[in-house]
């Protein structure tokens, strides 16, 4: 390699690690807010501390993942078990973040996807421990997604228009025709709102590969429950992670997959 190369590749390599860091550090920050929203309390004050003990840590107590490692899963001041969840949010912001910058590098889409992936990890873990998809997220995301079209290489105005319409317009009408032939509620709308933000950020094409996606893996998962009798047929299955998983899926790999199987089944 020529010195200008050898220049270039470390300037790569300084960027995924900058982005790498930054999208940990920001991980650090979607775990406040995973754990402060939908208790309704700041995400800004008062300043991290231990949820047991109510102590404030010290910033090298917030070091995201080394801290962890370092503190051996403990808080530091009462010694209670820091959940693993904290360091496994810093990594998978990080990874996300880390694979956006290997598609579209220093640009502007780059920005919008990592506030997309970060909005979606948020949600996923609210709706896992509350059963509920905030709307302080997904409302904003779909003006915000809106506004994004214009910036997103892949989408226009008006296919992100057309991906709220058809996003929050198929879930309702499962929704709808589920409620109407049970009786019961199958599907929140959350779950609703936050399609139509995914419609907003991917477009109309992606809505139904998403739904496809999700549902997949939704039965993936809950039949296997059912079947091992932890849980019975009335379990209430989160959707929100499946439709947040399916985003990402189709946002990295989304053509390839649409095309393998037009191939496969189709053609």
């Amino acid at each position: 390699m020529t010195e200008q190369e050898l220049f270039t590749a470390g300037i790569d390599w300084l960027g995924y690690v900058g982005v790498f860091i930054f999208g940990a550090l920001i991980g650090s920050f979607l775990n406040v807010c995973i754990h402060r929203l939908p208790l309704e309390q700041s995400i800004v004050f008062p300043a991290s501390h231990c949820p047991q003990c109510d102590t404030a840590l010290r910033w090298y107590h917030n070091i995201p993942v080394v801290s962890f490692l370092l503190l051996k899963g403990r808080c530091r001041f009462c010694a209670a078990r820091i959940s693993r969840r904290y360091p496994a949010v810093e990594m998978l912001n990080a990874l996300f973040y880390t694979a956006v910058f290997h598609i579209s590098a220093y640009s502007l889409t780059s920005l919008v996807l990592f506030g997309f992936i970060s909005a979606l990890i948020v949600i996923t873990f609210i709706d896992i421990d509350y059963r509920i998809v905030p709307d302080i997220i997904s409302l904003p995301g779909i003006p915000l997604g809106f506004g994004a079209s214009f910036i997103l290489p892949w989408v226009s105005w008006q296919d992100s228009l057309l991906g709220i319409i058809l996003g929050g317009g198929s879930l309702f009408a499962v929704a709808y025709i589920y409620a109407f032939f049970t009786g019961k509620e199958g599907m929140g709308g959350g779950d609703i709102k936050l399609l139509a933000m995914i419609g907003a950020f991917l477009g109309f094409k992606a809505v139904l590969p998403v739904i496809f996606l999700s549902s997949l893996m939704g039965t993936a998962v809950g039949v296997p429950l059912m079947l091992l009798k932890k849980a019975d047929g009335g379990l209430a299955i989160p959707f929100g992670p499946f439709l947040a998983a399916a985003s990402i899926i189709y946002l990295f790999a989304g053509q390839h997959l649409v095309r393998w199987y037009f191939e496969l089944f189709v053609v």
